[in-house]
């Protein structure tokens, strides 16, 4: 059973429900369980089955696809707030997963079953308007993605990767690879190039951009 406090927080997170009757919102969650999983753990995996709409309280979530030869692809990354669309697809289509879902920074979730979710999203117009508008902006970014994998070359990439975070980037040349789609060396090599002309300033798990300009410069090439 979620407690009360819990509660308060999935509203907070998550006001959409708050639209929803009390009696209908308390049936939703009277089944639903609280993980908390530490960085690194796998919420779920290729080809298992979904087991509930997950509403993220704490931390974040990447979803990436994996190639046979282990590297990842980052499709999107997970919030509070928002959920995840593979896992709505999922339990639209009766399907298993087809990425895996990783935690990025320790987190808080409140996973609805799937009974629940249907019946939100069958009987509830606010609920199901939330749900495709996600499906809406995920679509379009990724569609960016696979634009940006197909016609764009990776040093541009690793370069708007860059721009986009802006400042002092606390991370590890691995994180930065994983999100492109490509290997370490490759990425620690083009950050080496980038430190050379001035660009950046490499520390250890950390970036510094030194010239943002001409780092967007190349970045709109």
């Amino acid at each position: 059973m979620i407690d009360s406090d819990t509660i308060s927080r999935i509203l907070q997170q998550y006001p959409v429900l708050r639209e929803l009757p009390a009696a209908e919102l308390g049936a939703a969650l009277e089944t639903a369980s609280r993980l908390q999983l530490a960085a690194g753990a796998v919420v779920f995996d290729e080809n298992q089955p979904c087991q509930g709409f997950p509403l993220l309280l704490s931390g974040s979530l990447r979803v990436v696809k994996s190639s046979a030869n282990g590297r990842e692809l980052q499709l999107y990354r997970v919030v509070p707030g928002e959920s995840c669309i593979l896992t709505s697809s999922c339990l639209l289509g009766d399907t298993r997963y087809q990425a895996r879902g990783i935690v990025d920074e320790p987190v808080e979730i409140v996973m609805l079953p799937a009974p629940a979710f249907h019946n939100l999203l069958d009987n509830f117009h606010a609920f199901r308007r939330y749900v495709f508008q996600l499906f809406t902006e995920r679509l379009t970014h990724l569609m960016e993605l696979v634009t940006a994998v197909a016609f764009q070359k990776l040093d541009q990439r690793l370069a708007i990767l860059l721009v986009g975070k802006s400042g002092t980037i606390h991370t590890t040349h691995q994180a930065l690879a994983d999100e492109l789609g490509s290997a370490r060396e490759i990425v620690s090599r083009l950050l080496k190039s980038f430190s050379e002309q001035g660009w950046v300033r490499l520390g250890r798990e950390q970036i510094t951009i030194t010239d943002e300009s001409a780092l967007k410069k190349f970045a709109a090439l």
